[in-house]
């Protein structure tokens, strides 16, 4: 497994439909004898002795291209790379302990040259195109692909025709236009410009990244599986062993993303480096969810949506076609779960994972946490399962949308002939105690700091809210004996002292006993549990629920 510049063997394409071989040179965009338009490239993985190759790639250079020997390019000299891949790991914080999570990862593509995974394809699409000798492409994109082609393009000599759909937002394709891309625009939805982009490179003889487009995503994405095996094994494994999440997540449209992700597990099975496939969590916009709904409905074919709702424009696919079944398929072989979260639910999660773990993640990303919300309510995701997300694109094209114009407060001193002078200090202690009297006190009781911190800021974002924290029981019985705030929030599963035996005590105090209490809880209940917090708890919630905006509305309504 020496890194050689010249490849001898070629590249097979083989269809997924009918298993047809096609050269990776000569693919015209479909099956010569199906068309179908999915295929796979195959590689002679026998030859790889995996200890040799394991032993390289700890000298080779932090991009995807350290797994050369499994992506389709002849010659590695053809292959143009700005140090895309070999993205961070990143474990949550703040986060997972809300959520009560012990192992949240994000998988950060925000770190990508143009900052979006959609750079891995670019990669390969471009270095493929270049030793194909192709100068000139035409793409459909709503946005990350026309940006990270026209910048891979431009560095080595391809010209890129970047058709955009009505909603794609204009600073997404004036960043393209920058690297010297053709943007036209058009007034349709994304399926639509995409047949336009076609009829133009017909018109105009111009290759049409479709036929690459597939190949290249799927090779590419599939390196992301590589990592994530790597970097998991280095955080969990003794010795370094490589391994498997049990779970990952990523918001979906047309789905060759995670197709390529569950490719490159396999690959990883059969050399031996892993010992299972993840589950898959596939989240869409609720406005555009054509694989969530044939999923619900147990169809392994997904009836198309003419009409997409949604305004993240990165996830409105109406018609996904054979990947829908493919992911149907996998997930019924190694586990998982389609499910939808709407536009407001995605910016919502977009805030929170800002403010919480100080990752800033794109609309598409925060309908893929949005989704990962709605699994741990539903208890499909596990406390203790290994968890990872890939944050795929970062935010700041579409601040405007998630925060609006109102994201910061405006002093008016235009009327201020001279500065005030400051008030006396008796007044200002006056004016201070007024505000705090009519707040609420609220006391938090949870021995994971983290989780504790989150509840904390979530309800100190309102100015009627003050929060005090305590880190187990009986610190936690003290404060409320000693503050008799207005709500109690306890966690049940704490050293010493409970949220159980807390609960009695309060209750049992005469003083206490009307204090409206909330349970947040990972722990599964049993049925004389729930029963004893039916009677003394106003509201019992599973971790996860806290962060939810509308929960927050009605905890602070039973305040009022």
């Amino acid at each position: 497994m020496n890194a050689q510049h010249h490849r001898k063997h070629s590249i097979p394409l083989a269809c997924i439909n009918c298993g047809t071989i096609t050269e990776l040179r000569d693919f015209p965009g479909a099956c010569p004898n199906c068309g179908e338009t999915i295929v796979e490239a195959r590689y002679d993985m026998g030859s790889i002795n995996v200890n040799e190759w394991l032993a390289a790639l700890k000298t080779r250079p932090s991009s995807l291209w350290r797994y050369h020997e499994v992506l389709p390019i002849y010659d590695t000299a053809n292959i143009v790379s700005m140090g895309e891949g070999v993205t961070p790991l990143i474990k949550s914080r703040a986060l997972a302990a809300a959520l009560g999570l012990n192992h949240l990862y994000f998988k950060d593509e925000r770190q990508g040259p143009t900052g979006s995974f959609k750079d891995r394809q670019a990669t390969v699409a471009i270095s493929a195109l270049k030793e194909m000798g192709v100068d000139e492409v035409v793409v459909a994109s709503t946005g990350n692909v026309a940006i990270a082609y026209s910048a891979y393009g431009a560095r080595t000599g391809v010209k890129v025709w970047a058709f955009a759909p009505a909603l794609t937002p204009n600073d997404k394709m004036r960043e393209a236009a920058i690297y010297g891309a053709e943007i036209i625009k058009t007034t349709g939805n994304y399926d639509q410009t995409k047949q336009l982009a076609a009829q133009f490179a017909r018109a105009k003889n111009l290759f049409l990244d479709k036929g690459i487009k597939s190949v290249a995503a799927t090779e590419a994405m599939k390196t992301m599986a590589y990592e994530i095996a790597e970097q998991l094994g280095d955080e969990l494994e003794d010795g370094g062993r490589w391994r498997s999440p049990d779970w990952f997540l990523q918001g979906v449209s047309g789905g060759l993303g995670p197709i390529g992700v569950a490719k490159g597990f396999r690959e990883l099975h059969d050399f031996g480096l892993v010992d299972k496939l993840p589950a898959f969590g596939l989240i869409q916009s609720t406005g555009c969810a054509p694989m969530v709904e044939a999923f619900e409905r147990g169809q392994r074919v997904a009836t198309p949506i003419e009409d997409s709702q949604t305004i993240i424009v990165t996830l409105a696919t109406g018609d996904p076609g054979r990947a829908y079944q493919i992911l149907y398929d996998y997930v019924h072989e190694n586990g998982g779960h389609f499910t939808s979260a709407t536009d407001e639910e995605a910016f919502n999660a977009i805030r929170i994972l800002a403010r919480n773990d100080g990752i800033s993640v794109e609309p598409a990303t925060g309908v893929t946490f949005a989704g990962l919300f709605r699994m741990v309510r539903e208890g499909i995701i596990k406390p203790d399962d290994v968890v990872v997300v890939n944050c795929s694109g970062h935010t700041m094209p579409v601040e405007k949308t998630i925060l609006g114009e109102q994201w910061q407060k405006l002093v008016d001193m235009t009327e201020t002939s001279e500065i005030p002078a400051l008030p006396p200090q008796d007044d200002l202690v006056a004016a201070l105690e007024q505000i705090n009297a009519a707040s609420k006190k609220i006391v938090v009781i949870e021995d994971n700091e983290e989780a504790a911190r989150l509840m904390s800021r979530i309800l100190e974002t309102r100015d009627d809210c003050e929060v005090h924290m305590a880190h187990n029981g009986e610190a936690g019985l003290r404060l409320v004996q000693r503050l008799h705030p207005d709500l109690i929030i306890t966690d049940l599963m704490m050293p010493g002292v409970d949220g159980f035996e807390l609960i009695n005590r309060v209750k049992a105090d005469p003083q206490l006993v009307n204090t409206p209490i909330v349970v947040v809880t990972a722990k599964e209940l049993t049925v004389r549990e729930r029963e004893q917090l039916d009677e003394q708890a106003d509201m019992i919630l599973q971790k996860g629920s806290f962060i939810d905006d509308t929960f927050v509305e009605k905890l602070i309504a039973r305040l009022n």
